[in-house]
């Protein structure tokens, strides 16, 4: 299938989504919204696509909305910015956080307003010495959407978010791993390896127990402990009785390499 926005390539068990308007700094517009969307919904069902990487073509990862899309004619009534995120930002964020296999985000270069939260959604976001992080929203009056705001405190810290929130300050990619913003920082020309190889190796795994996990981390945000133990019982119940346990044991009983479905 051709895409106008998005570049979609399948390679050893791993879905590459890589966002494609250079020109426009990867901004969102809603071609590119459509598009992105579907090829996520498809891979959240494929069997075959065990891990996913969202990276980006040119020199920035994604400048979040195309404001051009979003042209404000002072003598017309004012936009209401929330049918956009009701129904294109809200829904991809929710599938990347529920998608049943590891999501890796490979940040090559700017991630501002929406595309550093649509950053930070991803499972494990891996970044180029020279990316950055901008919550620009501040400074247009805006509120960090796309989960910013549900994001950035449990990953920094009430302080750091309202920080970060309110004057907009650009992170440099060094200084957000150091926040705990992300987990990896690595040379400008080796993050397309480094993600290719963190991904090949998350497909082999036992990418079903690993949903779980998903599953438990994201709950715990706002799981009492009671709760969490008991939602941690319920899913161990389930990897349990899954054919990737059996497999596992199996392999190291036999001392040998396991042979994972995802199932």
């Amino acid at each position: 299938m051709d895409y106008q926005t998005i570049i979609v390539e399948e390679k050893n068990a791993v879905g590459y989504l890589t966002f494609n308007r250079p020109k426009q700094l990867n901004s969102f517009n809603e071609t590119m919204h459509q598009e992105v969307s579907s090829v996520v919904k498809r891979w959240a069902q494929d069997s075959a696509i065990r891990a996913v990487v969202i990276s980006a073509e040119g020199r920035g990862f994604c400048a979040g909305q195309d404001l051009n899309d979003r042209v404000v004619d002072p003598n017309a009534d004012a936009p209401d910015l929330g049918l956009s995120i009701e129904k294109y930002y809200n829904p991809l964020i929710k599938l990347i956080t529920e998608m049943p296999k590891p999501v890796i985000c490979a940040v090559n270069g700017v991630a501002a307003g929406a595309g550093a939260n649509i950053a930070l959604a991803c499972d494990l976001v891996v970044a180029a010495k020279s990316a950055s992080f901008i919550q620009a929203f501040c400074r247009l009056g805006l509120v960090p959407d796309s989960g910013g705001t549900w994001f950035l405190p449990r990953l920094v810290g009430r302080a750091q978010a309202m920080g970060l929130a309110m004057l907009g300050d650009k992170i440099p990619a060094e200084q957000a791993v150091q926040l705990g913003m992300i987990w990896q920082v690595v040379e400008d020309d080796a993050l397309k390896a480094e993600s290719q190889k963190l991904a090949e190796h998350l497909a082999k795994q036992p990418t079903y127990g690993l949903s779980l996990i998903k599953k438990a981390i994201h709950a715990a945000a706002h799981n009492n402990l009671d709760d969490q133990l008991i939602l941690e019982r319920d899913l161990q119940r389930l990897a349990g009785r899954s054919s990737d346990y059996r497999e596992g044991v199996q392999a190291f009983m036999q001392k040998r390499t396991p042979e994972y479905k995802g199932c």
